[in-house]
């Protein structure tokens, strides 16, 4: 796979945008996570990053040409530095994998922020209508 070809496959999944980063870095995010790097700098070192499983991360990192990533390598963010490093079926699916583990850790992200706003509001509006139900049995207990 080459730089147009990678673009286009992490643009074709479901609410993927792209974000020119840290210079010459194409970021391929979802939810405002990343999980794609492509370097467009020739000269750099790392021309894709991206997350994978701990089990496929320990294969992946023993093979030439494929190391951790510099500062979230812990993470299980391989690095690749060519890439022809892998097959392209196999690079599709390793930035498909990327994709579907960082999709749904946002989902999971955003389900519980939707949640916490309503646990927020939520008593909020209790508090009004028991306020609103009080004051309208105060009115009609004077009569």
């Amino acid at each position: 796979m080459d730089t147009d070809s990678i673009r286009a496959y992490c643009l074709s999944f479901p609410h993927t945008k792209e974000k020119l980063q840290w210079g010459e870095s194409l970021c391929f995010k979802v939810g405002e996570k990343i999980f794609a790097i492509l370097s467009l700098d020739l000269t750099h070192g790392t021309r894709l990053v991206f997350k994978c499983t701990p089990e496929i991360f320990a294969e992946l990192i023993e093979r030439e040409g494929i190391r951790p990533s510099p500062y979230v390598g812990r993470y299980h963010w391989a690095a690749l530095e060519r890439l022809d490093v892998v097959s392209n079926d196999e690079l599709e699916d390793l930035i498909r994998q990327s994709y579907e583990i960082v999709a749904a850790k946002a989902i999971r992200k955003r389900k519980r922020t939707a949640k916490a706003i309503r646990q927020r509001t939520a008593p909020v509006a209790k508090k009004k209508k028991l306020s609103q139900a009080r004051s309208h049995k105060s009115r009609t207990h004077r009569k």
